[in-house]
């Protein structure tokens, strides 16, 4: 994947968020990549602060702002929104014929849908998590499903308190990484935590379990047993920070790639 030569103009829409500062402070301390423009929603008491009033003196020289200014570059799109600002971030990326990449969840088919179409005319990636440790964790979780088709598998996830979907994104990512390593759908052979009599584990079922509680930012075990030994990939994120250099990362190097559907995976590349 070609990256572009000169510093990729980003847009972060969902700027107000957690996710949406994580990245405009993360911007400084990465090469290649420049923030053009943070889009907050209409109404938000950031419209028009200066970023730096709120995220410090290494922010970009801008302003938060409700819609984008039409002299404004922007090569890249970054969305950490909601499912009721998605549809309004992907419009803006294909009106101005931008790389999209999103990791806002609880979306519709519908709207996954949207992004498909959208790869036919821009480079799109939504991800559930931007970590790379994460997306080599898939790969893992890939290949061992596939060389180890016979073992049970269980996925085990912890985030805060105040997570309110469970399992997380990422399980069900890893999950289906699992499925597709083995061939199988992975709503065929899911199972969401164990209570009473349940009998003994049918061969083949992938097992999910979530653990809520403190300030956890988020760990995931992906479980392989055989009768007689243990395969276990966990990956445990210790900040935010970590998910904004691959939101970058992969704003830097979509910005020159041909429009289609990415992944984390082939932000990773080829590792050997």
């Amino acid at each position: 994947m070609t990256e572009a030569v000169s510093p990729v103009s980003v847009a972060v829409h969902g700027a107000a968020g957690r996710m949406g500062q994580a990245i405009l402070r993360a911007a400084p301390g990465q090469g290649g990549v420049r923030i053009s423009a943070a889009l907050v929603r209409p109404g938000s008491g950031l419209v028009d602060v200066p970023l730096q009033r709120i995220l410090g003196a290494q922010t970009a020289d801008l302003e938060f702002r409700a819609a984008l200014d039409p002299e404004t570059e922007v090569q890249a799109l970054i969305d950490f929104s909601g499912p009721q600002a998605f549809d309004g971030a992907l419009a803006l990326a294909l009106e101005r014929r931008a790389a999209f990449i999103s990791g806002t969840t609880g979306l519709d088919e519908a709207q996954f849908a949207a992004l498909r179409r959208a790869a036919e005319r821009i480079p799109v990636l939504w991800a559930s998590n931007f970590s790379l440790g994460i997306a080599l964790m898939l790969r893992f979780s890939r290949m061992a499903a596939k060389v180890l088709p016979d073992w049970d598998c269980e996925i085990v996830e912890m985030h805060h308190r105040r997570k309110a979907d469970a399992p997380s994104g990422t399980a069900l990512s890893l999950g289906q990484a699992v499925a597709e390593g083995r061939g199988v759908g992975l709503a065929e052979v899911a199972a969401h935590g164990r209570s009473g009599q349940t009998g003994a584990r049918p061969a083949g079922q992938i097992g999910f379990h979530a653990l809520r509680g403190g300030d956890v930012i988020g760990e995931h075990t992906v479980l392989f047993a055989s009768e007689d030994e243990r395969v276990e990939f966990t990956h445990r994120a210790a900040n935010r920070d970590i998910f904004a250099r691959g939101a970058l990362l992969a704003a830097r190097r979509l910005a020159a790639a041909p429009p289609g559907s990415y992944g984390m995976d082939d932000i990773l590349g080829d590792c050997g």
